[in-house]
């Protein structure tokens, strides 16, 4: 019996040694590969942040902005290509994290600013990318909010109800995914409310971000622009990919049936609410690097712009130290 057993015992150690092993490797070669990478976008930092033009004014939507115009592999405001974008992006991140925390830091002084990140966009165009790569730098003072179907207590309240209540705080870095835009976009496409409804809230969105913007809070609205046919390849590797199925929605195969009820309805989005205080932003997301550095800059543009210095001390530093010191 102890014979047996031994054998058996060597012979499950030696498939489950071949097994891990083969695991093993896989995970090392990854690592090995990414290690490389990493090195590389290292040497190309500095470098690549001289490729980065003004991608604000390339993306911003103006007058006579046509959605069906814009490039979805194009890269606006930036002429490098994958390595050096993804290069530029490691570099600004110091900055950015840097930006954030004095933003965080100011709101002890009793300021009421704060920025907020509205992020729009078809299904697979990238926005969980955008948190994961940019936002995760800091996340001190991040206030993320995923706005999915109201609830019974937030149908019984206007549309802008849920969104007021989701504002970010002084010093804070809010971000919206999906936001109130989608009372304007499904809600039209799928005719969930009358015309006469949803027509009317082009005009009170303005109407409230004024309010928002007047009471300290910069806006920065974005649409993650995919092609359908972008959009189709990686529905499908989430197909391919066991790790995936969990965001594979079947009804996003459904919504594509409406793909050009959206576009209509986007571009009316853009037509009536992309105002001089909070403009809209086109960025082109077939290249999720290029997303992901495009959305970096416009919220290093927006933090630039606030002036953003560290709190002077309201204590007498000195005489703190001598006190520190003698404890």
């Amino acid at each position: 019996m102890g014979k047996g057993a031994k054998g058996k015992s060597k012979k499950s150690g030696k498939s489950s040694g071949k097994e891990g092993g083969k695991i093993s490797s896989k995970k090392a070669a990854k690592l090995e590969a990414q290690a490389a990478e990493d090195e590389v976008i290292a040497a190309h930092e500095e470098a690549a942040v001289e490729e980065i033009q003004d991608v604000a004014n390339a993306l911003r939507v103006g007058k006579g902005f046509v959605l069906a115009d814009v490039d979805t592999s194009g890269t606006p405001g930036f002429t490098g290509k994958k390595l050096e974008g993804k290069a530029a992006l490691k570099a600004c991140e110091a900055e950015l994290s840097d930006l954030l925390e004095r933003l965080f830091a100011e709101s002890t002084t009793g300021s009421k600013r704060s920025l907020l990140l509205v992020v729009q966009g078809m299904d697979t165009s990238g926005k969980g990318g955008i948190m994961r790569h940019v936002i995760s730098v800091n996340p001190q003072g991040v206030k993320a909010t995923g706005f999915k179907a109201p609830t019974k207590e937030e149908l019984a309240h206007d549309f802008l109800w849920r969104i007021e209540k989701a504002l970010p705080g002084a010093g804070q870095l809010g971000v919206f995914d999906r936001s109130h835009y989608e009372d304007v976009l499904i809600v039209r496409v799928h005719d969930v409310v009358p015309e006469a409804v949803w027509s009317k809230r082009y005009a009170q969105i303005n109407a409230f971000e004024r309010k928002v913007i007047a009471a300290g809070t910069t806006v920065i609205k974005v649409m993650t622009h995919i092609s359908k046919e972008e959009q189709k390849a990686r529905l499908m590797e989430r197909l391919d990919r066991p790790d995936k199925y969990y965001k594979y929605n079947p009804g996003d195969v459904d919504e594509r049936g409406h793909w050009g009820d959206y576009m209509e309805a986007y571009q009316a989005v853009l037509d009536k609410t992309s105002t001089v205080g909070a403009p809209w932003h086109v960025v082109p997301s077939d290249r999720k690097w290029y997303a992901r550095l495009a959305v970096q800059q416009l919220i290093l543009e927006a933090l630039r712009g606030m002036n953003l210095q560290w709190p002077q001390a309201d204590f007498d530093v000195e005489a703190e130290k001598k006190r520190l010191s003698a404890s």
